[in-house]
């Protein structure tokens, strides 16, 4: 073959590389499409990770997240919840914030671990729904791991600010349509469940 004919093949290969590429770009284009809302996650991060957002509710819009219950805590901290729903695969994921209203920072968050062994102390592991109607109690889940499918990575929360959390639990029996939220230090808030 002629360096004339290798040159030809060459830039035909390059050529059509190139179109290849353009129709993998146009295909990963924007278009008039809605993004689709991130799903919530499935399992913790590797504690030390850094804490863990819920899923805000909305779609990334900036409309206010709706507050389905507001539960008081020591030294000004608010604790807010803004959804309790139902997930596929039979889980209730609850999400919301803390906010520390008071003037100093709050560092007494190892409260909120909870007693279960081996739970990090950075964590909301220590939140439970309560069904009164079917009498139950759930516990925040874990994974293979024994971490909890919570918010970890919480060590302080400084003076104004707010911090998302989330936990998920078993789904109580569809015919439940409202569960008591309890987190150690705040007071029980009982949460519509949806979904």
């Amino acid at each position: 073959m002629g360096i004339r004919q290798k040159v030809k093949v060459r830039g035909g290969a390059a050529v059509a590389v190139a179109a290849v590429l353009s129709l993998t770009l146009a295909g990963c284009g924007g278009g008039d499409e809605k993004p689709k809302e991130p799903q919530k996650p499935a399992s913790s991060q590797p504690q030390g990770s850094g804490a863990q957002k819920p899923t805000p509710t909305g779609g990334g819009s900036s409309e206010p997240l709706e507050v389905i219950a507001t539960s008081a805590g020591p030294a000004g901290i608010v604790l807010t919840l803004n959804s309790a729903v139902r997930d596929q695969g039979g889980f209730l994921t609850v999400s919301g914030q803390i906010k520390n209203g008071g003037s100093d920072a709050f560092v007494r968050v190892t409260a909120w671990k909870g007693d279960e062994k081996g739970a990090s102390a950075t964590s909301v592991a220590g939140a439970t729904l309560t069904d009164k109607a079917g009498k139950k109690r759930y516990y925040v889940l874990r994974d293979t791991e024994g971490r909890c499918l919570c918010t970890i990575g919480i060590t302080k929360i400084s003076a104004g600010e707010t911090i998302p959390f989330f936990a998920q639990f078993p789904a109580p029996p569809a015919g439940t349509t409202e569960v008591d939220f309890n987190l150690p230090t705040f007071a029980t808030a009982t949460i519509k469940v949806s979904g």
